[in-house]
């Protein structure tokens, strides 16, 4: 830190890429995208770290987000209040049945932790369902610091909603993009796969629950393996992307490991909603633009729970995911 300046009427921003300011809804430019300024909130004070002029960590001083206003990005947009304090809002477009699909639910607090560890991406995710979250309902998240690194930070972090704790996550951030190529390197190859266009659409199936999920995600599931029971195994297959065409990120891989219908709805046939107890994905490379391949499979299935396994490619055949589930398999 190098010194503090007062200003009550605006405050500057200064990045390498191009200077912004919060004065009264002007657009700028990061890194070649171009930002509209959302809602802006006049500080008292500001900060001038490492040369550059920032909001202090305790307030905000405005949100931002892409002009091309991508949905996914919209309705996981999480507010400062606070240090290691955030709030933000469950969309119901994102429901399976009347209660937030899992990922999407965990990923507002991902985002908060990604700003917290000043790192890019989650490499390490373990989420913990206590509660099922609240669509249409403002949410607090807690975060912490708990082990910052050199390759890695490791964070923790809950989602609140009506006075009780709905989620708590444990990850770890790095940056993929400074990978060493010429290391080792082991991978699985990608599962063999229709073309998407040869794939069933989610929402055409029968699931026995509502799906407002399929609004936001484009989820084609193999024909094989589409139709309640008739697999013969508990193994599901197919393709996802956003449905509004936002390039998948890492971010975005911890939705993707957990849009799928359950696994055993192949092999029991349809199982409506199954909650997920706790989640856990590897992100292991940043994915190419396009579809995402994915794989799901139960092989452990015992007094109403089952163990789910998951990996996940992207269009150039790279396995960019991996994820494990202990899921809750309803009596009906």
């Amino acid at each position: 830190m190098q010194g503090r300046g007062q200003n009550t009427e605006m405050c500057e921003i200064r990045s390498p890429y191009k200077r912004l300011s919060s004065a009264h809804g002007m657009s700028g430019e990061i890194r070649g995208k171009r930002f509209c300024t959302k809602k802006v909130r006049i500080m008292h004070s500001c900060v001038l770290y490492r040369g550059v002029t920032v909001a202090p960590r305790d307030a905000i001083l405005w949100q931002t987000h892409p002009m091309t206003e991508w949905q996914f990005d919209q309705e996981t947009a999480i507010s400062r209040n606070g240090d290691g304090r955030w709030t933000t809002h469950l969309h119901p477009a994102w429901n399976i049945g009347d209660n937030p699909n899992g990922g999407y639910a965990a990923a507002a607090t991902l985002r908060a932790l990604a700003s917290l560890a000043e790192r890019p991406d989650p490499i390490t995710v373990t989420t913990h369902y206590l509660r099922p979250g609240l669509a249409e309902q403002t949410g607090s998240i807690d975060t912490t610091l708990v082990k910052p690194g050199r390759r890695a930070v490791n964070v923790t972090g809950t989602l609140t909603q009506d006075g009780k704790e709905r989620l708590r996550v444990m990850a770890a951030f790095a940056d993929l993009a400074a990978a060493d190529p010429s290391r080792h390197e082991l991978s699985l190859p990608p599962t063999s796969l229709p073309a998407p266009e040869q794939c069933r659409d989610r929402k055409t199936l029968a699931q026995g629950v509502k799906l407002p999920l399929t609004s936001r995600l484009d989820i084609r599931i193999h024909p094989e393996l589409a139709e309640p029971g008739e697999a013969g195994r508990a193994e599901v297959s197919g393709w996802v992307r956003f449905a509004d065409g936002r390039p998948p990120d890492a971010l975005a891989l911890t939705l993707f490991a957990d849009a799928f219908p359950p696994s055993l709805f192949g092999l029991l046939g349809s199982v409506g909603w199954v909650p997920t107890l706790e989640l856990t994905v590897h992100v292991r490379r940043r994915p190419a633009p396009g579809w995402i391949a994915a794989r799901f499979r139960t092989r452990d299935l015992s007094n109403g729970l089952m163990v789910e396994d998951g990996e996940l490619w992207d269009e150039t055949g790279a396995l960019v995911a991996r994820s494990r589930q202990l899921a809750l398999l309803l009596a009906g």
